[in-house]
């Protein structure tokens, strides 16, 4: 029952998000060419998971300890995670809407926001929605197949989000260092080669670690004390030496941190620089503005990335692992929309002129009668 709620009802409409998303052309989450490969992967990654599950016999099911592990603060903590997604679901959809209706947000940033803002969407509806259901229904179990589903997800929209923010420094650099040549250095093709490129990073990692966590034979337990399959969590169940993988894990995760941090280092270095030599006050203040909300979004996400990810383990406990996966699961894609259109007044000016729109025929009905 459990598998089948998980695939059924978590799984899979995640993938219909994408294929509405695509057929309506709101916003295309990948190019036709990496959908297209995705379909023929598919059939052979049911058949990777399938054999894995087969060498995991004594037990198909895992059991989370979550975080709703207290019974005076539960309650609360599932009424504030609750209002977390919806909160992010609602805010990262506005700012899909207001991106592809208002011309004057028809911009290489935007466009990349844009697409920001839908893997924030799928990323936070692969972890919690599972989560809350499991609190009103009593269980905490996941199936095999719904941890290697989740686990998957989670490395491909993670590892995409990481490059995302890395390539929108150098969309940042250019506009502010490179004003003229903007239109050339970020055309339409570019930014469907930095959005083809975060994707095909990402899903490489899920698709690589992947089948690889979940081949090893799991302890009789199977309790991952953990709110959802993150590696480092389920690899503690293992019943054989995981020393040498996750090593390889270690420098893979460190590689997908620190390239994209490394364009983001080294974008805003020149950045800075451009900006003291402005002459104009008002210059550098728009500057500022327009990177501002880029540099907190990258902070937040990396710095909780990083600390979990690059510190050794011998620095962590289950419990700080916990804190430090929900800052950047759960509470990072309900900020990161606030943070661009609280702190932006083109955004904020798109939302007055919506709301103005839709204020202006309630008006003229109500003149009619």
């Amino acid at each position: 029952v459990c598998q089948e709620y998980y695939v059924l009802n978590v799984f899979f409409p995640v993938l219909k998000v994408c294929y509405l998303i695509i057929n309506s052309s709101v916003v295309i989450l990948l190019p036709w060419e990496c959908c297209h490969l995705i379909h023929n992967i598919l059939p052979h990654i049911s058949t990777i998971v399938g054999s894995m599950e087969e060498h995991n016999t004594s037990s198909t099911d895992f059991t989370f300890m979550g975080l709703f592990d207290r019974k005076e603060t539960s309650g609360l903590l599932f009424a504030i995670i609750a209002i977390i997604f919806v909160t992010a679901l609602m805010a990262n959809g506005v700012m899909i809407f207001l991106i592809q209706t208002d011309l004057r947000l028809h911009t290489p940033m935007y466009f990349l926001l844009s697409h920001l803002s839908l893997i924030d969407m799928i990323y936070i509806s692969t972890i919690v929605p599972k989560m809350l259901v499991d609190y009103l229904l009593d269980q905490r179990t996941i199936s095999f197949v719904g941890c290697t589903a989740q686990h998957f997800l989670y490395l491909t929209l993670v590892g995409a989000e990481f490059f995302l923010l890395g390539l929108m420094a150098y969309d940042r650099y250019v506009a502010i260092c490179n004003p003229l040549r903007y239109p050339v250095l970020m055309s339409r093709r570019v930014c469907w080669m930095i959005i083809a490129g975060s994707w095909f990073g990402g899903s490489l990692d899920g698709f690589l670690l992947t089948p690889i966590t979940m081949s090893f034979p799991f302890c009789n337990s199977r309790e991952i004390n953990h709110f959802f399959c993150e590696a480092p969590a389920v690899l503690k169940l293992a019943c054989a030496d995981t020393a040498l993988y996750e090593t390889v894990m270690y420098m893979c995760c460190v590689l997908m941190l620190l390239i994209p941090f490394s364009v983001v280092l080294a974008s805003y270095a020149r950045i800075l620089s451009t900006v003291h030599r402005m002459s104009s006050v008002e210059g550098r203040k728009k500057a500022f503005a327009t990177c501002s909300s880029h540099v907190t979004v990258v902070s937040l996400f990396y710095g909780a990335a990083m600390y979990t990810y690059m510190l050794p383990h011998s620095y962590h406990t289950p419990a700080q692992d916990k804190v430090l996966s929900v800052f950047y699961t759960i509470l990072t894609p309900m900020l990161n929309p606030l943070i661009y259109s609280l702190r932006n007044k083109d955004v904020t000016g798109a939302l007055k002129r919506a709301l103005g729109r839709f204020k202006a025929p309630q008006r003229v009905s109500r003149g009619v009668f």
